[in-house]
């Protein structure tokens, strides 16, 4: 005689199990855990009851969706973690404004006043140059010779050169190996979060840059009254 029991015809009880405890609730949330617990819930109410699933598969199943449930944690953790880094670092920065910099970039904006500038060479060269573009697309050449490798400083006055107010591409020409990035310092007025959660630094004479684009944090100036004070 047969064992099992057979459920009355219309009856609408959940199916359950040897012990008759219900399948796992599945809250109906959406979540990649919820629709692995639905589809292997599934998968065990609706298996030939003449040839059974391994067992071994189910537990696989499940440990795989523990696996998931756990890197999905991790990755959710992952961006809390750098957002809450980028808001630190907004605040730290933020006490830094007013302060000169040097940052690296391939353009500037060009007024009355001097620029400073730098770069380093990777090997010596013979022949080195700074070449400023105007938005008309007229190159401007500062030569500076032979130079030793190492840091090259450099500056632009723009009264000196014959250079209107405006926006330069800024680059640098040698004879010998890959041209180096240029940086330029100028004061850092302002830092704000963008709309991918990067922070953006806004540098006077170069415009926005991200926290890679600043090689060096050179302090603030001294006050006029300042300067007079030490003279």
């Amino acid at each position: 005689m047969s064992n099992t029991i057979q459920p009355r015809s219309g009856d609408s009880s959940p199916v359950t199990g040897p012990n008759n405890n219900p399948p796992p609730n599945v809250n109906g949330q959406g979540s990649t855990t919820d629709i692995f617990a639905k589809l292997l819930t599934a998968q065990i109410q609706n298996q030939n009851p003449l040839e059974p699933s391994d067992p071994a598969q189910f537990v696989a199943q499940l440990m795989q969706m523990q696996q998931t449930e756990a890197l999905n944690n991790v990755a959710a953790l992952t961006a809390n973690n750098a957002a809450l880094m980028e808001s630190m670092l907004v605040v730290s920065l933020g006490s830094q404004v007013g302060s000169q910099v040097m940052a690296r970039t391939e353009s500037l904006e060009l007024d009355n006043d001097t620029v400073h500038g730098r770069f380093t060479l990777a090997d010596a060269a013979s022949d080195v140059s700074v070449v400023l573009t105007d938005e008309a697309g007229n190159a401007h050449r500062i030569s500076l010779g032979e130079q030793a490798k190492g840091d090259v400083k450099f500056d632009i006055d723009p009264e000196k050169l014959g250079l209107g107010p405006g926006k330069y591409k800024i680059k640098v020409e040698t004879d010998a190996g890959k041209p180096p990035a240029v940086e330029i310092a100028g004061v850092l007025e302002n830092v704000r979060l963008g709309a991918d959660g990067k922070v953006i630094l806004r540098v006077a004479g170069i415009g926005e840059v991200d926290t890679g684009s600043i090689s060096s944090f050179l302090g603030r100036e001294p006050s006029n009254q300042t300067r007079k004070e030490s003279t």
